[in-house]
């Protein structure tokens, strides 16, 4: 289903409606039964008219003979009456089926794809923008698969019948009703462009202000410790003043645009009354008839004002399917069609010549950076902030590449290589704690399944999370609140390391991983890495330089550059570049 989805997008993206029929693809079927138990259904709407004027042209003849007749009529209404509850049900079966099919398809489509862009990519957008596209707009097409498929099969189906059944009994009243299509389809033409464009303002409003509201609740404890509650509700509601203006006049325009249709209908069908009447009264039609004209006269309008209720739905739903294309179709992604993947490694490292740079700066980050590492050991990267050092753990990770120059994994260049399968001997333990609202147990497994309750142990008590959670009521399923609110710094990061212990990798990136810990409890830590995780290749980011006293090399960096490179002992002795960091 993902995979349809997604070439779908690609394929048809420049047009919307293309796209939409192709996401259906292969539930035409389901469509097809869907419809044809909706025209059984529908039956009462079309012949109902039919039988009522029978009834009322036998009534009116004052013949006993038609006595029959109005039994007849009044037995068929019955039947297509109870037909329509079983027809009904399975109308919806198969149409909901396959609607909601393609609703979840949409939405895990959409996660996929967000898992599968650079890491550079994901950093620019806007989470309330994403969480927009994935709720609302997802939700907004479904609507509009809804509405297009029952309403508009029911438009399209009463106008034919409603017509067709008008053009057998009377050419002239059919000349009368044909005439009523245009002007109706005048005023949808009118308002359609300006609708249209007033939803997408509305929609990319909401998508922005979706993003502010995030921002503003997850910074809410920084505005409140330096006051400053009024700046950011005056920040936020400027966006809800615009959202009030653009949906204002939506509104307004959705409401004109109604109001003019119902006006101009309800003349026609007065006109309609007069002319079947008189058409009566000189005996053209029967009396009966006049009644079966005035209900196609309606079902005709309301088919049409339907049709015009539809398009703001119609508008909002294109305007959805655009919006996640946005998402869908970027290009920014990690791509390893064809790349090779590992099934061992050793954990050797070698930059040659590589460097870096931003698009959006014009100096690299990383400048003509060369090392070996050998498999076991431990690298320490230290140097002043916006040196390069978490940019050079993101080049081993893979999240960005080489503007220049090239990294070697056991002798293959990284860039030749499946990172996936890679990162499945690897283990990250970054800056910033990241924890999801699930239990401390499934905060440390995470992605692991039949872990050992011995191994499990073993990793907290390394972790130094042993006094944390026996201390808790819920033990290991606690659960730690949303991003580890409940926790503290400390705790937080205690269980990322575990999370990363646990794993036994055969590469460890540890970016500023202790620096919500204690000393005595970083120098714990750093002793279980030796023991728990197999002799990994560990590369560390660290500004407290006395956590890495056993690193095998020191490597000292400013602007993107090798300035020195040694031992602690080494560099210390020196009195260089690291002498001078340490005793800052």
């Amino acid at each position: 289903m993902e995979e349809r989805i997604q070439k779908s997008y690609q394929k048809y993206h420049a047009n919307a409606f293309q796209t939409l029929l192709h996401l259906y693809q292969g539930n035409y079927w389901r469509f097809a039964m869907s419809g044809l138990f909706f025209i059984i259904k529908h039956l009462p709407s079309w012949l109902m008219p039919i039988a009522i004027a029978n009834v009322i042209n036998a009534a009116s003849s004052k013949d006993s003979s038609q006595l029959q007749a109005i039994y007849f009529n009044a037995f068929l209404m019955a039947c297509l009456i109870g037909q329509n509850i079983l027809t009904n049900y399975f109308h919806v079966k198969y149409h909901s089926t396959s609607i909601r099919q393609v609703e979840a398809g949409l939405r895990a489509t959409l996660i996929k794809k967000i898992q599968e862009l650079s890491i550079p990519y994901q950093k620019e957008l806007q989470s309330g923008r994403i969480q927009s596209k994935i709720i609302r707009d997802v939700e907004a097409i479904q609507t509009l698969s809804s509405q297009v498929f029952v309403s508009g099969l029911n438009i399209a189906v009463n106008l034919f019948v409603a017509l067709g059944i008008t053009l057998y009994k009377s050419p002239v009243v059919f000349m009368f009703f044909l005439l009523t299509v245009p002007l109706a389809a005048f005023v949808t033409l009118f308002f359609r462009k300006r609708i249209r464009q007033s939803n997408s303002d509305f929609r990319q409003e909401m998508e922005e202000t979706s993003a502010k509201v995030i921002e503003v609740i997850e910074l809410a404890p920084i505005a409140r410790a330096h006051g400053l509650e009024k700046h950011e509700t005056t920040r936020l509601n400027k966006h809800f003043t615009q959202i009030y203006e653009k949906g204002f006049h939506l509104d307004i325009l959705q409401s004109v645009f109604g109001s003019v249709s119902w006006a101009s209908f309800q003349i026609f069908q007065l006109i309609c009354l007069s002319f079947t009447g008189i058409l009566a009264l000189q005996g053209r039609i029967q009396p009966g008839d006049v009644v079966m004209y005035q209900t196609y006269f309606t079902t005709i309008v309301n088919s049409v004002s339907g049709m015009i209720t539809l398009i703001p739905t119609i508008s909002k739903g294109m305007e959805s399917i655009t919006s996640i294309g946005e998402l869908l179709i970027a290009g920014d992604v990690e791509t390893y069609h064809g790349k090779k993947k590992i099934q061992h490694l050793d954990g050797n490292f070698r930059f040659e010549d590589v460097s870096f740079l931003y698009p959006d700066s014009l100096k690299p980050i990383i400048d003509h950076f060369s090392l070996e590492v050998k498999a076991g050991e431990t690298i320490a990267f230290v140097g002043p902030s916006g040196s390069g050092k978490s940019t050079l753990l993101n080049l081993l990770i893979g999240f960005i590449q080489p503007t220049s120059g090239k990294i070697f994994l056991d002798d293959q260049p990284l860039d030749e290589l499946d990172m996936r399968s890679v990162r499945n001997y690897l283990a990250v333990v970054p800056q910033t704690t990241l924890l999801f609202s699930a239990s401390i147990k499934e905060n440390i497994t995470y992605g692991l399944k039949n872990v050992s309750k011995e191994r499990l142990d073993e990793v907290i008590e390394a972790a130094q999370l042993s006094s944390l959670i026996d201390q808790l009521p819920d033990g290991l399923d606690t659960l730690v609140g949303e991003h580890g609110n409940k926790l503290s710094g400390g705790q937080k990061q205690c269980i990322s390391i575990a999370r990363a212990l646990i794993r036994q990798p055969k590469i460890i990136l540890l970016d500023e991983a202790t620096s919500a810990l204690d000393n005595q409890s970083e120098k714990k830590i750093q002793q279980a890495l030796n023991y728990l995780t197999e002799t990994p290749t560990t590369f560390i980011v660290a500004h407290r330089l006395s956590t890495i006293k056993e690193a095998d090399k020191i490597v000292v960096i400013d602007e993107g550059k090798i300035v020195e490179i040694g031992t602690y002992e080494k560099l210390l002795a020196q009195k260089g570049y690291f002498y001078r960091l340490k005793n800052e």
